[in-house]
């Protein structure tokens, strides 16, 4: 209830503007977000409950379109309040000041973090027994979450991070799935 397509279409309600929640859907969702607009802007005028009502319905509609645009499943409004990690309100504020530095000082060292902790499991398990198959598939298991996780954190990051942007012409977007690496 107080991420951006919600706060978004808080104001278009309280403006009458539909135009300040229309980017956050795709271009085929616009007839029925103005429709949901015009209706809940009717709606409102009965006040009370029915005010309450369609504020709540045009909210879920804006989020489920939004969340259509992405190629993602509609789940359902979430409450306000929600915990939304550290680096949400560094990427806020990197964009209000429009400066990047911190969001990829913090993104770096994270990535540098979870890296090396795959690298300390693999260095942990390196030494087996060949024909301790159990040692042998944990070391395994460890090399393959260091190449998985590198290989689907660099294809999230190449393939427009999940909104079906791609980086480059010609990729296919994402979608919110990083692709299966083959086997």
């Amino acid at each position: 209830m107080d991420g951006p397509v919600v706060r978004a279409a808080k104001e278009a309600l309280r403006t009458g503007n539909v135009n300040l929640v229309l980017p956050f859907t795709h271009k085929a969702a616009e007839p029925e977000l103005r429709h949901a607009f015009e209706m809940t802007v009717k709606a409102r005028g009965q006040g009370g409950e029915a005010a309450e009502i369609a504020d709540r319905w045009f909210f879920e509609t804006a989020v489920r379109l939004h969340r259509e645009g992405e190629g993602a499943p509609y789940t359902g409004l979430k409450p306000a309040g929600l915990d939304v990690g550290p680096v949400l309100p560094k990427a806020e504020s990197a964009i209000e000041k429009e400066d990047p530095e911190e969001v990829v000082q913090f993104l770096s060292q994270t990535v540098k973090e979870e890296i090396q902790k795959r690298m300390d499991k693999i260095i942990a398990t390196k030494r087996f027994d060949p024909d301790d198959v159990d040692s042998a598939r944990e070391h395994t298991e460890a090399v393959l979450d260091l190449e998985l996780f590198s290989h689907h954190l660099y294809t999230f990051m190449k393939t427009g991070g999940g909104h079906g942007e791609a980086a480059e012409e010609g990729e296919a977007p994402l979608r919110g799935h990083a692709e299966p690496v083959p086997a």
